[in-house]
């Protein structure tokens, strides 16, 4: 996009390096919390990869999941750097977290006590999706 680090980002208020050297948010607090729970199946933290093969790492075989595309807000840099690289839905989901920085598994019936976890530590947990028969995730909605 020929930017340089200190021109106004494109996708956001300030510079284009403040957003693209935001510090990582860092999951071990709530994912300890969730776990004191008794009630957590799994975590999945989605870096390289992205959603599309490290969720699938987590799940048993004869299991996988159905994500909501459309169930949380991505920041504006992910929408510029999908648009700016000419990025295929399906490659986005497998170059970028898209936002989705931990994925937390547990059965139906204990979500609220995973979220209050989460919660409990300063992270907003966001229901993406489900846990279905099948191999691979399986997406609905769109980037």
């Amino acid at each position: 996009a020929g930017l340089d680090w200190k021109d106004p980002s494109p996708f956001g208020t300030g510079l284009a390096c403040d957003a693209l050297l935001e510090p990582t948010k860092i999951y071990v607090r709530p994912a300890v919390a969730a776990l004191e729970t008794g009630h957590l199946k799994a975590l999945a933290h989605i870096t390289g990869g992205g959603l599309t093969e490290n969720l699938p790492r987590a799940l048993p075989d004869g299991l996988g999941a159905t994500i909501d595309l459309n169930s949380w807000e991505r920041l504006p840099i992910f929408n510029w750097l999908i648009t700016q690289a000419g990025l295929a839905q399906a490659e986005a989901l497998k170059t970028f977290n898209c936002g989705i920085g931990m994925i937390a598994i547990c059965d139906p019936d204990n979500v609220a006590e995973i979220e209050a976890a989460f919660s409990s530590e300063g992270v907003d947990p966001i229901r993406i999706g489900t846990i279905v028969s099948g191999d691979g995730v399986a997406y609905t909605g769109n980037l």
